[in-house]
């Protein structure tokens, strides 16, 4: 454990040891590890990434955004972002699992669980982006929670090549 790490990485865990909570400062550095690391593993960080993952607070809590993180017995392994995009619109941004953690359902009880917090909030839609070969399992999870596929227009990603939305009523 370093002076930047006051978490223990969880040894026999189960997903029955997973709690999503709200994002803190004490939670910065696993939010940039896990995002760097899926995106690194196929991508190259884009600039957008790179705000992101070094100011979560100034980029996506400042404007009314969310950030949600996977605790595994109190150590973060996931992560779930939502930008504010106005109008009662927010976007989904690095939704990730640490990979030693994977296999046990986290994503998805992160994607249930900060949806709902979402939807609570009055959002009307949450729209994303996404890769298709390169995150083939992300995108069969988004259809799960909600998700529909729809014209891709513009995005920040270099890498997106898919738009998804969930629209509430």
């Amino acid at each position: 454990m370093t002076s930047t790490e006051p978490f223990m990485k969880p040894v026999n865990a189960s997903a029955g040891d997973v709690q999503i909570v709200a994002y803190q400062s004490s939670h910065r550095q696993r939010f940039k590890e896990i995002n760097e690391q899926w995106i690194t593993r196929k991508y190259v960080m884009e600039e957008e990434d790179l705000k992101t993952v070094n100011d979560p607070e100034e980029y996506v809590l400042k404007n009314g955004g969310k950030i949600f993180i996977a605790l595994l017995k109190g150590y973060p392994v996931g992560t779930c972002a939502y930008l504010n995009l106005g109008e009662n619109t927010y976007e989904m941004i690095k939704m990730a699992v640490d990979e030693d953690f994977r296999g046990l359902k986290i994503g998805k009880e992160i994607g249930v669980k900060s949806v709902q917090e979402i939807k609570a909030l009055g959002a009307k839609k949450i729209i994303l982006f996404s890769n298709r070969a390169g995150s083939a399992a992300a995108i069969e999870l988004y259809k799960k929670l909600g998700f529909i596929e729809v014209p891709l227009g513009t995005s920040e990603f270099q890498r997106a090549d898919i738009r998804m939305e969930m629209e509430f009523k």
